[in-house]
């Protein structure tokens, strides 16, 4: 392997092409404003760098990049790469990852609007993230212990785990599929809408007109912290730990068991799913919206 250590390049594609290099202490800065550095590379590796130009990493295969940083005019630093380990590094300008496949970030900053769409396989371990549409249309997501800030992330996102995560976000998880969130903070209004086969285990949710229009979604022992207008018109299985302030439409084959819930709306003939309240051994009526005790006598 080759070795470059201790330079600065601002050309157009300066290292275009180059094959099994190690980038050490290198700044890709200056007045030439150069694009592309690394465009079509294989087996690069980029140790402590400086990156203030735009595109530096796009069709490469084998890339890693430790203790280095990319500022927000390092625009779409990573396109149409695979076999990526990324490090202890700061991603800072926007559209920073894009249609990448078989990545891997550790212990990174993002601040990226528009980060990882079109992504496959991806896994991302105590990072901190600041970005809008974060992670769109993303597949085979792992997630644990990450912190995320902004607006309409991980939407259209399908087969995918996240852990031991905090999100505090909005509008997000729409129309994914076939996710799970596990031991997950999630703060936002608006929580995955239309989503199918989506389950949260062991979760705290916070916030408005969470989980609506929802198929195959599961709630296991979670949280329900200033939830309104929950579940409407979803089909939905689920153990809540918390009190809600009101459940609207739940439909047919649905069941959520909670210890209270302030208000129940069924203002559609579909709103037949069950709502047990297990502190008070009582169901809430699908037919009547009275609430029912389990030894069959009803209360007012």
């Amino acid at each position: 392997m080759t070795t470059i250590q201790n330079q600065t390049f601002d050309q157009e594609r300066a290292l275009y092409g180059s094959r099994d290099l190690l980038v050490r202490n290198c700044s890709f800065n200056g007045p030439a404003d150069g694009e592309s550095a690394f465009k079509e590379c294989v087996a690069i590796q980029v140790e402590h760098c400086f990156f203030n130009l735009r595109y530096p990493f796009w069709h490469d295969h084998g890339l890693v990049i430790r203790n280095s940083e990319m500022t927000d005019k390092c625009r779409a630093a990573l396109w149409y790469s695979d076999g990526i380990t990324i490090e202890d590094t700061k991603l800072h300008g926007i559209k920073a990852l894009r249609e990448c496949s078989d990545t891997m970030l550790k212990n990174c900053c993002i601040i990226s609007p528009e980060f990882g769409w079109n992504s496959h396989n991806v896994t991302m371990e105590c990072c901190a993230a600041q970005s809008e549409y974060f992670m769109m249309r993303g597949t085979d997501l792992r997630f644990r212990n990450v912190t995320f800030q902004g607006k309409y992330s991980f939407q259209y996102i399908e087969d995918s785990v996240f852990e031991h995560c905090s999100f505090d976000t909005k509008d997000a998880f729409w129309h994914a599929k076939n996710v799970v969130v596990r031991n997950c903070i999630v703060k936002g209004e608006y929580l995955a809408w239309y989503c199918e086969n989506v389950t949260f285990d062991h979760c705290t949710i916070i916030g408005t007109q969470p989980l609506c229009y929802c198929k195959g979604l599961k709630l296991i022992d979670c949280r329900m912290v200033d939830c309104d207008l929950a579940f409407e018109r979803s089909e939905v299985q689920a153990t809540v730990t918390t009190p809600v302030v009101s459940i609207k439409n739940p439909l047919a084959g649905s069941h959520i068991t909670l210890p209270e819930v302030g208000t129940v709306i069924r203002d559609i003939p579909e709103a037949v799913g069950e709502i047990v309240m297990a502190a008070q051994n009582q169901v809430i009526c699908a037919q009547t919206n009275a609430r029912e005790s389990r030894g069959g006598d009803a209360v007012e």
